[in-house]
């Protein structure tokens, strides 16, 4: 079964309506909402009945030098489709975003993996330490302006 990509406008239609103030824009396929937002979007589009975003494929980071964004890919099965829902972070210095680790367990190695990689620290996570390196290593490796 082919899962269907829910547009950004639906999105933006369907989680402006039930979460105020967390549509930041969106695209033909992907909506971006407010870093602060995702929790509570994360938790209308799983909670909801005609959306039902049950599985968390993955998240991952990008660094685009001046901003980060968060990339969060989402599948509802029962409902045979899928949305991708991005958040940009500004500046370079303590960037956090609140965790999605109490709706999908998986999220729970991905926001270490980011953390530990990239340095955006999740907000609520109830282990947020390093993944793949050791405590006390200095930097995140992943970022663009690591030596």
């Amino acid at each position: 079964m082919a899962l269907l990509q829910l547009s950004g406008p639906e999105l933006a239609w369907r989680v402006g309506d039930a979460v105020a103030d967390s549509v930041d824009c969106w695209s033909d396929d992907a909506l971006w909402v407010c870093p602060a937002a995702i929790a509570g979007v994360a938790g209308f589009l799983r909670q909801d009945g005609e959306l039902d975003f049950q599985y968390l494929n993955a998240i991952s980071a990008i660094d685009y030098i001046g901003h980060f964004e968060l990339v969060y890919h989402l599948t509802s099965f029962r409902k045979g489709h899928k949305a991708t829902i991005r958040a940009r972070l500004a500046g370079r210095e303590n960037l956090w975003a609140p965790s999605v680790y109490h709706l999908w367990r998986g999220a729970d190695f991905q926001e270490r993996e980011i953390w530990d990689l990239m340095g955006i620290r999740f907000e609520g996570h109830p282990n947020m330490k390093r993944i793949m390196l050791w405590e006390g290593f200095e930097g995140h490796p992943l970022r663009k302006d690591y030596l």
